[in-house]
């Protein structure tokens, strides 16, 4: 057996697990941004398109009312 310790890591010591520290946090933060570009894409996306829809659909309906308002007469005029 030998007494001589284990090889230091790539960045060796007291660097060696800051560097694997640093690792694992991108791999977090990686997978937690994937979770939320999917939360957006299967919530808030389709949600946003519905309330779009319904809006320019009411405001299609107060346009028409509008017009409907310009074209007919008011009365005599002087």
């Amino acid at each position: 057996m030998s007494t001589n310790p284990p090889p230091n890591p790539p960045y060796g010591p007291p660097f060696g697990g800051v560097g694997r520290r640093i690792e694992e946090a991108v791999e977090l933060i990686e997978m937690e941004l994937r979770h939320a570009i999917g939360y957006v894409n299967d919530a808030i996306i389709p949600q946003v398109r519905s309330e779009s829809i319904t809006a320019m659909r009411s405001l299609a309906d107060k346009l028409r009312e509008l017009a409907d308002r310009f074209e007919t007469p008011k009365g005599p005029r002087p």
